[in-house]
This record gives C-alpha cells, sequence and structure tokens, in this order.
C-alpha cells in the first residue's frame, strides 16, 4: 500500500501528517512543542522547486510507503495521479491499494499567513512563529485525519486507488 498526504505546498500539515503516520510524533491529540514541529522532517524547508514532485518521507510499521505531495492550487494533480495510477495498475497488473489523503482542510489560516510570509516572501522571522502557531492549532485534526487515512487504507474497498478530500476536518 501506498499514502499520499497532499496540500497546497506539501510542507507543513503534509509533513506533520507524514510524521503522525510514521510514528516519528507522539501518538496522541495532544499539542505539539515547538520544538516537535520544527524537527519534523522537512516541515518548511521545501521550495517552489518541490512542487508536484512526490516525496517518500519513509515505510510505516505495517511496510506502507508515505509520500507528500504539494500541488499548488491545481485541483487536478490528485485527479490526474489517480487516473495514471489506475492505468499502469492495470497495464502492469499489479493491484497495490493507492490512497491520497489531502490535508488542506485541516490548515489554519495564521498558517497560510506563515507560508506565505516564511516560504513565499522568506520573511522567516515572521513566518516560523506563526507556523509553529498554525502547527500547534491543527495538530489534533490532523492526528485524527492520519488515523482515518489509516483506517481507510486497512478496509477493503473494491477500489484500489483512495482519494480523500478530509473535508470533516475543517
Amino acid at each position: 500500500m501506498i499514502y499520499i498526504y497532499n496540500d497546497y505546498g506539501g510542507t507543513h500539515t503534509t509533513s506533520l501528517a507524514a510524521a503522525y503516520h510514521l510514528k516519528q510524533l507522539p501518538q496522541s491529540e495532544r499539542k505539539l512543542s515547538a520544538e516537535e514541529i520544527l524537527n519534523v522532517k522537512y516541515f518548511n524547508q521545501l521550495t517552489k522547486e518541490d512542487f508536484g514532485k512526490l516525496i517518500l518521507h519513509g515505510v510505516d510499521e505495517d511496510g506502507h510507503s508515505v509520500y507528500t505531495i504539494g500541488r499548488k492550487r491545481n485541483k487536478y494533480v490528485v485527479p490526474a495521479l489517480k487516473e495514471m495510477s489506475l492505468l499502469l495498475q492495470e497495464k502492469f497488473k499489479f493491484d497495490e491499494k493507492i490512497v491520497f489523503s489531502n490535508t488542506s482542510p485541516t490548515v489554519p489560516f495564521i498558517m497560510s499567513m506563515g507560508g506565505f510570509f516564511s516560504r513565499g516572501l522568506k520573511i522567516d522571522f515572521i513566518g516560523v512563529p506563526l507556523l509553529v502557531k498554525g502547527a500547534k492549532q491543527c495538530c489534533d485534526n490532523v492526528y485524527r485525519l492520519v488515523q482515518n487515512t489509516k483506517e481507510v487504507g486497512r478496509t477493503t474497498f473494491s477500489e484500489n486507488v483512495i482519494v480523500l478530500e478530509n473535508k470533516m476536518y475543517k
């Protein structure tokens, strides 16, 4: 199975989701510390050159690969990846389940502003504190989103490629 967490930039909530999924963060709904947030692999470190790239974060305890992708505002990235996955599965006769999980609904406004200042304008002294505050606000939603994503992955749907929009985590 392959898990792919996706959002606008692919460096904040997706990185947190991958870290929760891989048990690199405490497995609870408690608030994270600034140090825990800033030590998450790829958190606030990707650049515009990384948009659209699948980034491997690791393999979970069940042997499943965990990736992230920043898709910008393009609403066609995930549907295109789904169609490509289905095409490859049919052509090469493999049935690896792929779960795309959108982390965008978890992003609070303050985190969007932090990302804009830090990644967009390169003003980290304003952006990073906003990102940390935003991550503290949304970490419980991200944790619950990951738990749900893993549960969906464990279920036996007839579909091999599943897209989760996760609107209930707004």
